[in-house]
Order: C-alpha cells, then structure tokens, then sequence
C-alpha cells in the first residue's frame, strides 16, 4: 500500500492536481479479471472491464475493470445529458461544440502523478460512435439512425481495479477528491472516503467467493457456447453485390483507393451480456477486449488493433492490415508468414494504410516527430497473423488527447483512403448509421492520457 501524504505535504502538492490516487495492493495469482469483475458485482451495476488477454508486456501488460461511475455523459447530435450520481442530478443541455465539453468535464479534474503506477488510475471511460466524425468533417447525411444509441456514452470513475500481469498484481485504486480539501478536517474526510471505496472493493474480492474454485457462474451456459442457426442482415445478398459493385466503379474511376463497406449482423440468444463477453474471450483473446456495461445496451467487443494511445504527450499508431490464418505446426505458421509477407495485395494495402496513419498523426505532432519504428511485422495471436506497423510521434504543445483522437478517427482499416471521400460514400451506401462500430471504445484518464 503507497502511504498517503500529510494535509502539508498534500498543500505542497495541490497545485498540479485535485485527486490524489490511494492505492491497495493484492496477490493475484489465485485471481483473473473477469473472476474479479463478477465478485465485484460488475454485471450489477454500470460496469466497465478493458482486459488484455494476448500481446505481450507492451500491449497487454494491464486490464482495468470498475463499477459506480460518479458521472455519466451521453451525448446525442447537439444534446448532452449529465447524469452525477453522487449529487443525484441530471441536467440536459446542448452544445455547438461537442468536443469542448468533453474538454470541459475532464478539465475538473486532474490526478496527482504517483510513480509506480499503472498507466490508468481513473478517468472516463466508454465509446464514441462512427458519426461522431461529423463533428471535425462535412459528411452527408442518408443513413439511418435505427438504434437510438446515441453518438457517445461516458462514465467517469474515480475508483477501479487494475491488474499487473507482469507482476502479477493487483491494485485497488481510488482517488481522493481533494480539490476543496482547505483544511485539515476536510482532507482526512476526503481520505477517508477513498480508503473506504478500496476496502468496500477488498471485501468483496475476499469474501464474495472462494477463489481458489473460482467465481459464481464458472461454466458458460449453453446459450453463450452454441451458434445461433437464425443470423440476421440489415441488407439482402443483392443488395449487398450491388453496393460493392459500386464501390468497384468508384476505384476503377480513381475516385477512392479503398473503402471498407460493412454490414450489419443480428442474432437472437439467451445469453447474457458477459456470457457474450467470455464466449468471445475464450474463441477471439486480444489485447483490447472490453466489456461495457451501461448506455442503453451494453458493448463487447475483441480486437487486435488499437486506434491511438497518447501517453505523457507521446503518440502511438499501429495500423494493422494483412491477415492470415495460423498454421497446423510451426513449419506451417512459417510458411504462411512468409508468403503473407510476400503478397503484393497485402504489402499495397498495409503501406497504403501506414502512409494514411503518418498523415493522421501529422495533423496533431510536433513537426518532424512521426516516425515509421515498425514496418509490416507478422504478429501472431490464437487463430491468426497480422501484418502490423508501429507510428510514433510527439503531442504539439496545441493539441490533446482529443485532438489525437479526431486526428485518426475513425481508423483507415474501417474506413478507406482518401479517408474523407470513402466515409462520403459509405454514407451513401450502407443502409443504417454504423453507431458504436468503426468508431472508439477506450479511456481518457484524468492526466490527458488517451487509449482507445
């Protein structure tokens, strides 16, 4: 446990922050995220799990998981609804400038750096949908809207577990909200009330199950195991033939490069939402897996690639294009490696792709800074092999986290090159607005760091 500083100590500090984090420590041999999120009761309560299952100690070194957001923010068009659970207020407004009052909202607080520390300590975590772009880009508008999703879902946390795989810990983190902590009296409060969020977390991780046979509900209900026979479009075959067709003529006439067109799949099942999660855990491991559990349904969703990181005013980009299936042994995974490597197709796009990400950054980095530090290395996860690159750059002293975000939103991958004229004719294509697909699921934390 990081021992907490005195209230002097603390006004020393007071200038480069509002909330201080107060950290517990825990063995987590016995202990895995999801084992932890259910003996929180994160299936009980507005819930997030970001979990790294595969990729290594630089990709997938931490997952992060909470419950009780303080705020919640929802955001439809002009329309923002702040839902503070701690007051127990909802006020709606509208804004002309969306960005600007997510800027607003995390500006109220600001975390005291604490070494040692995992990367994420508290912040908002949640999505912003694919048509949020309208919001940096004139797009025309013929989709439908058919979901009533809205355009983004945040929920801000000042309390949360994180787990180490590394180190093999975890820590139970919560952040004291210090800001108007001018005496004495009100700080040890203060305190208080964050040591007592983290012993609320340590006595259901150590009371709630035994861990050693591990949590309620062990074994996946059929429901989440079997595939379901009745899958659903939002589009006939036809139609679908029919806009790739169009899609086609746009190339052939140098309109566009590339443009990724999608469509929408539906299924009924009795499965819970976390059933859906671990099925997905255990077919799909990745380094990004998350679960969300609020908005007006809740979120899965496995992937190997991220959008943007920014962390401390550094930038990291990893396109990934190219991908084939593993191999039966490792002379296979060899040789198909190698010929995924080889093919022109794969190597066109990926380059198209990575020209695109250092166009992305170049809008938001400090001149001269983006660099290529990969290019087209096969990574090799459960299933299959990607071909990925690694961009780098520094944060202008100008420019945030949302800037970086916008900068590349949405991905090249999930959109196509020239980017602005793909997404003009995915709108002009695709039958219904794509909601949270294709656009970001991720945290901004409460130091200006951003990954998504």
């Amino acid at each position: 446990m990081l021992a907490a500083p005195t209230f002097s100590e603390w006004r020393r500090l007071s200038p480069a922050g509002n909330l201080l984090p107060i950290v517990r420590e825990m063995p987590a041999d016995l202990l895995t995220p999801v084992a932890a999120f259910l003996l929180i009761g994160g299936t009980e309560s507005e819930s997030f799990l970001l979990e790294s299952v595969e990729g290594g100690e630089r990709l997938a070194r931490y997952s992060f998981l909470g419950r009780d957001p303080f705020l919640a923010v929802s955001m439809r068009g002009s329309q923002v609804t702040l839902d503070d659970h701690r007051k127990g207020t909802v006020t709606r407004t509208a804004t002309d400038d969306p960005l600007g009052t997510i800027r607003g909202l995390l500006g109220r607080y600001r975390s005291i750096r604490v070494s040692g520390l995992p990367r994420f300590t508290g912040g908002a975590v949640g999505w912003f949908g694919y048509d949020t772009v309208r919001w940096i880009e004139e797009l025309p508008e013929s989709a439908v809207d058919d979901r009533d999703m809205g355009d983004v879902q945040l929920r801000f946390f000042d309390t949360l577990l994180a787990f180490d795989h590394a180190m093999g810990r975890l820590l139970l983190i919560a952040n004291a909200h210090l800001g108007e902590a001018d005496d004495e009296a009100a700080f040890e409060l203060a305190l208080g009330d964050a040591n007592a969020r983290i012993e609320a977390l340590r006595a259901r991780l150590s009371n709630g199950a035994d861990l050693r046979n591990g949590p309620p509900a062990a074994s996946l209900p059929a429901a989440a195991r079997s595939v379901p026979a009745d899958v659903r479009s939002n589009m006939s075959r036809g139609d679908f033939e029919a806009m790739v067709g169009t899609a086609l003529e746009h190339i052939r006439a140098g309109d566009i490069f590339q443009v990724v067109l999608s469509q929408r799949f539906e299924v009924s099942t009795a499965a819970t939402p976390f059933d859906l999660y671990r099925s997905l855990r255990a077919i799909n491991p990745s380094p990004y897996m998350y679960f969300l559990g609020f908005g007006r349904a809740p979120i899965v969703g496995s992937s190997p690639e991220p959008l943007v990181r920014v962390q401390d005013g550094r930038l990291e980009y990893r396109p990934i294009a190219g991908t084939v299936a593993r191999g039966a042994d490792d002379e296979e995974d060899e040789r198909l490696a190698l010929g995924l490597l080889a093919d022109e197709k794969e190597r066109a796009e990926h380059i198209m792709l990575v020209d695109l990400g250092r166009n992305d950054l170049g809008r938001v980095a400090k001149p001269g800074s983006v660099e290529v530090t990969e290019l087209m290395v096969v990574e090799k996860y459960s299933h299959v092999m990607h071909l990925v690159s690694r961009l780098t750059a520094r944060l202008r002293a100008d420019c945030d986290a949302l800037d970086a975000l916008y900068a590349c939103f949405p991905a090249g991958t999930v959109s196509g090159a020239p980017k602005v004229r793909a997404m003009e004719i995915i709108e002009a294509l695709e039958p219904t607005r794509r909601g949270v697909y294709a656009g970001a699921v991720g945290y901004l934390d409460f130091s200006g760091n951003l990954d998504t």
